[in-house]
């Protein structure tokens, strides 16, 4: 994977504004506005009509059956920087989408889609990530109550990212060797956080994922930071292939239900 070029520090205004292109949509008719000479106060409204597309890969879980009442919970991956692009097999190369294709199973529905764009240049989109989970939510059996949230590196930060700007969303995120700003930790105080971190990572400081737990357990809400002491960049293959943190996640719920836990198995 690549690694994340120079020091950051992600904002939510930097982080989706700057990518967007937003098209104010035609309205009736408006009453004119003030024309008399002078400075006065004034007011606007308009639509937004923000155009929204991408890929990703799909994975249906054991004994899925579409026709059932049953509702699935959905885990969602997003990727590093370097599996960015237009060939999704390369979203193979880490992760839940690496450990389902090796034949392990997972107890979710999976959903791993892909961006274009490397860091630092727009990364993810969390407009079309809003799209993405509107469709799968409307498509699929999928219970709105156990949406689940995690990413590596590039796709770590925008975990913390994407559920700081839609915390109602998700019942958990796992930001693995990630951070984010700590300004915008209270935004997460109602949901379970999990995040992984190398010691010796020299991509993404290590200072700032514990600087962002730390702020979101001063808001009152529920942050734990597991750092591995010998790891590097890569804190992710020892947390993705540990059974637990899958069973840690299916405890989870948005309004604090607890379901029955699962195991992964081949």
């Amino acid at each position: 994977m690549s690694p994340l070029a120079g020091r950051w520090r992600p904002t939510l205004l930097a982080g989706t504004l700057g990518a967007l292109a937003l098209f104010v949509g035609a309205c009736s008719t408006p009453d004119p506005w003030h024309h008399a000479t002078g400075q006065v106060p004034a007011t606007f409204a308009g639509k937004q009509v923000v155009p929204a597309s991408g890929q990703f890969l799909l994975a249906l879980p054991e004994g899925f059956d579409a026709r059932s009442k049953q509702r699935w919970p959905l885990l969602i991956f997003l990727h590093g920087s370097g599996e960015a692009g237009s060939d999704l097999d390369r979203v193979t190369v880490n992760g839940p989408p690496r450990l389902l294709k090796e034949g392990h199973r997972l107890p979710f529905i999976v959903v791993s889609p892909q961006t274009r764009n490397q860091w630092p240049y727009g990364a993810f989109d969390p407009v079309a990530l809003d799209a993405m989970l509107d469709e799968l939510l409307a498509r699929l059996p999928i219970d709105p109550d156990r949406v689940y949230l995690t990413g590596l590196s590039m796709g770590g930060i925008w975990s913390y990212g994407w559920g700081t700007l839609r915390p109602e969303r998700f019942a958990a995120i796992v930001p693995v060797s990630a951070g984010w700003n700590p300004e915008d930790a209270c935004r997460l105080k109602s949901v379970p956080v999990r995040a992984f971190h190398g010691a010796k990572d020299d991509v993404v400081p290590l200072a700032d994922d514990r600087a962002m737990v730390e702020a979101i357990r001063a808001c009152g809400g529920e942050a734990t930071l597991t750092v591995y002491p010998d790891a590097g960049h890569d804190a992710w293959t020892r947390t993705y292939e540990d059974p637990a943190l899958y069973e840690w996640l299916l405890g989870q719920r948005r309004h604090g239900a607890r379901p029955k836990t699962f195991t992964v198995t081949r």
